[in-house]
């Protein structure tokens, strides 16, 4: 098995049969055709971790997901039954002439939190399945109690939820405070709010005093019971009301409505968006009475483990957690263990669940996510934080001679959390494994045994293996841009001069998430990096407090918030659309002759509207194809092939493209193309400033990266006219890009500084921390452990703190600016 000290033999290019691959040891890619591969062979290793690299739309994602992985996802569901196919979701067939010795894959890709508020951690990682199996078999039950099933204690379960908030722990409920406004009235005054108005108010007020209650009396007056029972209950008697102002009408049968039964009657029942509408006045929402919050029955929460519930079991860090198993999993207590008891924590059952559950929680720990709990809704976790659940998940699977195929494994990790993270790497090619890694980060890829350098630019410049060998051999590749990131001493230089603040913004008595009484300044006029691990609030301290209270100074006029949320949701939105600058190229082509003659405006070579667009696919350029027996799948649409316009629209050319024709050209294409149209060529020049010069013009949004779509919104900011007292908030804007796309990225971010901007950033590269003027580091550990500034002031002071984390890779990087400096 290679390791670091003892690489795999050099790259050979004689062709073997597959056999002969796999004796040998290496996946032989031939004839690799992937979007922008130009017809790439290339020999990689099993058994190692290799590491592929190259700048942003080079093609290293091509080969590794989109061919190697592609591949071996392919040949595993020619194995599975037609109609199971249907049920998995599949990728194209990668366009490559042939792989040999590919085992099967496993792919774990950079994504965002699932959008489902039931997702969490605990079932991200099914250890949720262990946690309610110990409930169940080894909880201590109340007297009397029957045991539960382990369904019971998930609230996403038809018998585990909550009956009032169906498990989602929030309720939407009438209160009293919502229902009386004014207690001081009788009820005969209108004192119950909630109750409809008109003869319908009257009707209920009558039928309340058939009931026997006082009508004319004070609410506040009324016992508490009574004014339960007209509020809250579930019962609906119906009785004979006599008219006492109306001699003329005649006797009637009255049907009596809570408060809050009427409301939800309204909500659930009316055709009226008004009523509805009018009676949410009276609705509040929050944790649940009746589950706490939990989103479980009361039976489930009687159940306990170690005297805590199952909702306070979730609601423990793993770090906390860990110590609460470790006396239940101990030898010691295994050997007290006696299986005769049917539950409780001194079975042997208890025992062994406990140990493992407490083995899989170590390995999150290990990975620097103790401040985590069980019950963390996904959607709040970033990429990193996700990625690195689903590698723990995979560590303990025990799965052997699989490919791994990661996707910027350390996106999102301080240095600290990345080294543990590389133990995990190792730890999966010590059980056997092949770790394939498409990564930027250079600690990263000093560690792998092999390193595939695609380039040597991104899109049409890209798309050829430059190298493919033992690490310590890539320097020597001169086309190669990454080489030089490879040395720590030859990574971007710290800031020659630093900028002074114009001014602080002062935050007091901070207090949010894990920010208790914080106290920090943040200066103006400068380029402000905010580090720590992860967890340790950062994103908390610049994407809420500041971006709430920044307006607040006189001195900042506006805020912007540049984050990693997507710029659309549907193919219809992408580069193009969402900065503006297809406008600017839908005019210039009406502006053409052709379109003139035609009487056609620039709403013709809309894609989103009818009349240029193709009507067969609606401006989609892809149609659903459904197939019997097999997965549905979208194919390039039979009457446009994929270019969104009709035949008549694309026969308007200028400079001899269609409208089509421009969407597909990438960023650096069409820069040159549209170089004399203003309105485009302005905007095309900020996406290549920021290092996105690789996407086409017509991407669509879903396609995007979480840091791609970042910096198509700084890209956007900064082609605007505004300059000078604008606070730009950005989080790790150097998520995805390489090295050398850092470096420009950190020129504009300086652009924006020198205009009199401020810019404020959470980041992890060392290479921005060390280019910043200040910086603020949060700490010193994560979740309870933070929220606190462990240091702040130059980055040169901040490396020097004692207890600052972040200090010791910040001075690597500083000492190495300086080597590099007086080289």
């Amino acid at each position: 098995m290679p390791s670091r000290g003892t690489p795999p033999p050099s790259l050979t290019s004689v062709d073997l049969d597959d056999t002969d691959a796999v004796r040998d040891g290496f996946i032989r890619v031939r004839g690799a055709r992937e979007n922008n591969l130009r017809n790439v062979d290339v020999d990689v290793p099993r058994d190692s971790i290799v590491a592929f690299t190259g700048v942003s739309g080079s093609g290293k994602t091509s080969l590794a997901f989109g061919t190697i992985f592609a591949e071996a996802q392919r040949r595993f569901l020619e194995s599975v039954a037609p109609y199971a196919r249907r049920l998995i979701a599949q990728g194209n067939t990668p366009h490559v002439d042939s792989i040999t010795g590919l085992p099967p894959a496993v792919a774990l890709q950079q994504r965002r939190g699932a959008p489902s508020s039931r997702s969490t951690v605990g079932t991200l990682t099914t250890l949720s399945n262990s946690v309610r199996m110990l409930y169940s078999r080894a909880g201590r039950y109340p007297e009397g109690a029957e045991r539960l099933e382990s369904d019971s204690f998930s609230p996403n379960t038809a018998v585990g939820a909550c009956p009032r908030c169906h498990g989602l722990g929030i309720a939407h409920d009438v209160t009293e405070a919502s229902a009386v406004h004014d207690d001081s009235l009788s009820i005969r005054d209108g004192a119950i709010t909630a109750w409809p108005g008109a003869w319908q108010g009257k009707n209920l007020r009558d039928v309340t005093a058939v009931l026997g209650y006082d009508i004319d009396r004070p609410w506040r007056e009324l016992s508490r019971e009574d004014r339960d029972w007209l509020l809250f209950t579930e019962e609906q008697p119906v009785v004979e009301v006599h008219p006492q102002r109306d001699r003329v009408a005649k006797p009637y049968k009255g049907r009596f409505w809570s408060a809050r039964q009427f409301v939800m009657h309204t909500l659930a029942d009316s055709q009226s968006e008004t009523q509805r509408t009018k009676v949410l006045q009276f609705v509040e929402s929050g944790p649940c009475s009746l589950c706490g919050g939990s989103g479980l029955t009361r039976a489930a929460l009687a159940v306990t483990v170690s005297g805590r519930t199952i909702a306070e079991f979730n609601r423990l860090p793993l770090t906390e957690l860990a110590e609460l198993l470790r006396p239940i999993a101990s030898v010691e207590h295994a050997a007290a263990a006696t299986s005769k008891a049917s539950s409780g924590e001194g079975t042997e059952v208890a025992v062994t669940i406990s140990r493992d559950l407490l083995a899989r929680v170590e390995v999150l720990t290990g990975l620097g996510l103790g401040y985590l709990s069980l019950d963390r809704s996904t959607p709040t976790l970033s990429p990193g934080e996700m990625q690195r659940l689903r590698i723990a998940t995979q560590l303990r699977s025990g799965l052997f001679g699989v490919v791994y195929v990661l996707d910027e494994p350390s996106a999102g990790l301080h240095p600290a959390d990345a080294e543990p993270l590389i133990e995990v790497l190792e730890g999966l090619r010590a059980s056997g494994n092949s770790v394939f890694v498409v990564e930027h980060n250079m600690d990263i890829v000093r560690h792998a045994d092999w390193i595939v350098d695609v380039g040597p630019g991104a899109g049409a410049h890209g798309g050829d293996v430059l190298y493919s060998g033992p690490v310590d051999g890539l320097p020597e590749v001169e086309a190669s841009i990454t080489r030089r990131f490879l040395r720590p001493a030859e990574s971007p230089s710290a800031s020659a001069e630093l900028r002074h603040p114009v001014a602080r913004l002062e935050l007091r008595e901070v207090s949010l998430h894990n920010l208790r009484n914080l106290d920090v300044d943040v200066p103006l006029g400068v380029l402000t990096a905010v580090t720590g691990v992860s967890g340790s609030g950062k994103s908390t301290l610049v994407g809420r407090v500041l971006a709430e209270r920044a307006t607040e100074h006189p001195l900042v006029s506006r805020v912007v918030q540049v984050d990693q949320k997507a710029i659309g949701r549907t193919p219809r939105s992408n580069l193009a659309t969402y900065t503006g600058l297809f406008d600017a190229v839908r005019s210039t082509f009406a502006a053409t002759d052709e379109a003139r003659a035609r009487g056609w405006t620039a709403g013709r070579f809309s894609f989103n509207v009818a009349g240029g667009r193709c009507e067969v696919c609606q401006g989609e350029g892809s149609v659903s194809v459904e197939l019997l027996f097999l997965p549905g799948s979208w194919a390039p649409c039979p009457e446009c092939h994929g270019s969104r316009y009709n035949a008549e629209t694309l026969e308007v050319l200028w400079r001899g493209a269609s409208i089509a024709d421009v969407l597909a050209m990438t960023v650096d294409e069409a820069a040159a193309f549209l170089a004399d149209v203003p309105a485009a060529s302005r905007g095309l020049e900020t996406l290549r400033q920021v290092g996105l010069g690789y996407l086409r013009l017509g991407q669509p949004a879903p396609q995007l990266s979480g840091g791609e779509a970042q910096r198509i919104k700084l890209a956007t900011e900064l082609q605007r006219a505004r300059t000078g007292h604008t606070l730009y908030l950005l989080d790790e804007p150097t998520s995805g890009l390489h090295p050398s796309d850092v470096e420009l990225l950190v020129e504009q971010l300086a652009r924006l500084v020198d205009a009199g901007n401020t810019v404020v950033l959470v980041e992890h590269a060392m290479s921005v921390v060390a280019a910043a003027d200040h910086v603020i580091d949060m700490g010193p550990a994560g979740g309870d452990e933070g929220g606190r500034v462990v240091a702040a002031g130059t980055p040169t002071e901040v490396a020097a703190s004692a207890e600052s984390r972040t200090a010791p890779y910040l001075a690597v990087q500083l000492d190495g600016s300086r080597t590099r400096a007086d080289a």
